[in-house]
């Protein structure tokens, strides 16, 4: 029996992890959601849950410190920041599936969990996959992300700038909310996912690759130095890495989709067209310029996806608006999260200030 807290609990990523739980008979100690007050009562009542919040980032936060095993952080955006550091100050261990909490403030999050003695278990599938990957604690030489390439795979500039966030929004392989959907369509997923992975396993971004993977069965690969490289496949259903990460280390019996590989048939790996979606090489020069610069560079992404979805900024300008935005940051690292958040606010702004010219 383990006690687990959940922040996000309404999203995709909260929904199944609420049914991993339900399944294992393990205790629900809190429950946090954005905005789905409905259904996060439902999800309260139904795992006899003592501590909620809604829309309330203070309290969410609180909920974050509540004493468990393990709290889940499947919060979208950098608004999963602070509840991941109030989760680490108070001694719990994070499942973390917000990206945005390493994109942003990587340095604070890792320095904090490393006095805690506190581990950070991946969620993500490719960063599961990697950390599976790593388990004879050998050092590798090199990780490689698979993409799926999300909805736009293969079509040229001038087909892009005719696309609408709807059409961004029709994932090939997986189903997400929005935000992540269309920065699957940008690649900045895959570049923030970079990022992260730089900050949990200690690589340099050099030495991470990302290839395009259309049927999303590998999640990630390990290159050793001897030249062996180990992958983790598996049908791509989130509930297995979120199980992994709340059950480490142990593997514990599920029901779901098994893979087979003679009806899975050919799998296929191409490289990125990066001068056509060039954010994951934009997210390596933030990572090279600090984590100043990552915030940055995370900030901007969410206006400009915000404003893309919104029908006011056009596909192709989401990745031009991050980039001025991030060159403009101050090179180097934060000191504190205030550093962070205001660095945030300036990029947020300065997308906000050059669309409207």
């Amino acid at each position: 029996m383990k006690r687990i807290t959940i922040l996000g609990s309404t999203g995709s990523i909260g929904v199944q992890a609420l049914q991993v739980i339900d399944r294992l008979g393990w205790q629900v100690v809190a429950l946090t959601a954005h905005s789905n007050e409905t259904l996060l009562h439902q999800q309260v009542k139904q795992f006899n849950v003592k501590h909620f919040a809604c829309g309330n980032a203070e309290e969410i936060a609180k909920c974050a410190a509540i004493p468990c095993d393990i709290v889940l952080n499947a919060i979208v955006g950098i608004a999963g920041l602070v509840p991941t550091i109030e989760a680490l100050r108070a001694g719990n261990p994070v499942a973390l599936a917000n990206k945005e909490s390493l994109v942003a403030g990587g340095s604070l999050v890792m320095q904090l969990a490393h006095e805690k003695g506190l581990p950070i278990l991946p969620v993500d599938s490719e960063h599961s996959a990697i950390f599976q990957c790593l388990q004879d604690n050998n050092s590798p030489a090199k990780l490689i992300l698979t993409a799926s390439g999300g909805a736009f795979f293969g079509k040229t500039r001038e087909q892009l700038a005719q696309v609408t966030a709807a059409d961004a929004l029709q994932h090939p392989t997986w189903n997400m909310g929005a935000k992540i959907t269309v920065d699957s369509a940008t690649l900045f997923n895959k570049g923030l996912e970079v990022i992260e992975a730089a900050w949990l396993f200690g690589m340099h971004v050099d030495d991470i690759d990302v290839v395009v993977h259309r049927q999303s069965i590998v999640h990630s690969l390990v290159e050793y130095n001897d030249g062996a490289v180990l992958a983790q496949l598996g049908a791509p259903d989130m509930q297995l890495p979120i199980q992994y990460a709340l059950t480490y280390p142990a593997r514990l019996p599920m029901p779901a989709q098994r893979l087979n590989l003679t009806e899975t048939g050919t799998l296929t790996f191409e490289a990125v067209d990066h001068a056509t979606f060039p954010a994951i090489e934009l997210c390596k020069i933030a990572w090279r310029r600090g984590g100043l610069a990552c915030a940055a560079l995370n900030g901007a992404n969410e206006q400009a996806n915000a404003l893309f979805r919104q029908g006011k900024l056009g596909f192709l300008d989401i990745t031009p608006a991050v980039q001025q935005a991030m060159l403009a940051a101050p090179v180097g690292n934060p000191n504190s999260l205030d550093d962070v958040f205001a660095a945030d606010k300036l990029a947020r702004e300065h997308v906000d200030n050059n669309r409207k010219r």
